[in-house]
Parts: C-alpha cells; structure tokens; sequence
C-alpha cells in the first residue's frame, strides 16, 4: 500500500520569493533628504541675497552726502539780515518816528535851535543807526556760524561752494553794517548840524 501523499492539484504554492527590504524601506528617507537638502540651500540664498541687499543698502546710506537744507537757510537768511541793514527796514522807520515824536513831546517852548535839531534829526538818526546795527550783528553771528559749523561736526564734511559763498557775503554785509552803527550813532561819519548864533 503507497502511504505517499500527493499535494491536491488546488493547493496555493507557497511563495518563497525573497522580498527585497532594502529596497522599499530606503527609497522614502532618501528622497526626504534631498529635499531637505534643497530646501535648506533656497533658505541660505534668501538669507544671503538679504544680508547682500542691507549691506549695499547701509553703504549707499553712508555715501550719500547731506542735503546741507540747514545751512543753506541760515547763509540766505544772514545774507538777507545784512541787505536789509544797509538798505533800512519798516522797523528802523517805526522806531525812529516814535523817536522824534517822544523828543518832540520833550520839548518846551523855550527851547533853541539845536535842541529841536537833535529832537527832531539826531534823536532819530541814532535809533535808526542803532535799529540797523543790531540786524548787521545778527547778520554776522549767523553767517559765521554756518562757517563754523563743520567743525563742530564729522571732520569729511564740508559745505557746498554757493553756500559758504552766500555765507561770506553775510559776513561782509554785517561787518559793513556794525562799522556803519558805529560811524552813525557815535557822529563820526556826519558831524551834528549846529544852528548859527544859536544860545549855549
């Protein structure tokens, strides 16, 4: 009697095909790599690219000159100051006619010719002059300020040309009015009129 038994002709055959594990476990990790890797190289050029950008940036910041917007005002207004010295001003004239009104006002009935002359001309002449020679000084003191004020600030700065001219010609300008207040109120330029056969 044969006790071999046959496989049924049905039966699954078992697969024994080795499976490759290598293959399915190493595929995934390796492309997430990659993909780090290209990520975090985008990131280091964007952080460059930005680091490039804010340093030119701050380098043309530190090239680019100063507008000098202040010292041109101050050189035209000292400039002006001392124009407006030696050609008079509404407020030489306002204060110069209160002047000979007040001198006026002091007067008495009994009083000579050379009094009425200094009430009425000299009075006045030396409120004008010294009206004028307060404007000529502030004429001065601003446009020597404006000369002096790169110094006083970083040592590479300098003024534009039209500036520091406009602020020497404040300078002449004042200088020129504070010798004219002087000249005038202090009778030097003119000598005071005197009346003729006038009483001491």
């Amino acid at each position: 009697m044969d006790t071999t038994k046959t496989p049924a002709p049905n039966a699954a055959e078992a697969d024994t095909t080795p499976v490759a594990l290598d293959k399915t476990e190493t595929g995934r990790p390796a492309e997430a790599e990659a993909a780090a890797a290209v990520t975090d190289e985008a990131t280091d050029e964007v952080t460059d690219a930005d680091l490039d950008d804010e340093a030119l940036a701050e380098d043309e910041d530190a090239d680019r000159e100063p507008s000098h917007v202040g010292s041109a005002a101050f050189a035209i207004v000292a400039a002006g100051l001392g124009v407006v010295a030696l050609s008079g001003s509404w407020v030489a004239g306002i204060v110069s006619e209160r002047a000979s009104i007040s001198a006026r006002l002091e007067l008495t009935q009994a009083a000579d010719a050379n009094a009425q002359i200094a009430a009425q001309f000299v009075d006045p002449w030396h409120t004008t002059a010294m009206v004028n020679g307060i404007f000529s000084a502030l004429a001065l003191i601003v446009a020597t300020f404006v000369l002096a004020l790169p110094a006083f600030s970083s040592p590479e700065r300098t003024l534009p040309t039209w500036v520091r001219s406009v602020s020497w010609a404040g300078i002449g300008l004042g200088a020129l009015g504070v010798l004219l207040f002087v000249l005038m109120y202090f009778d030097l330029l003119l000598a005071i009129p005197k009346a003729a056969g006038a009483g001491a």
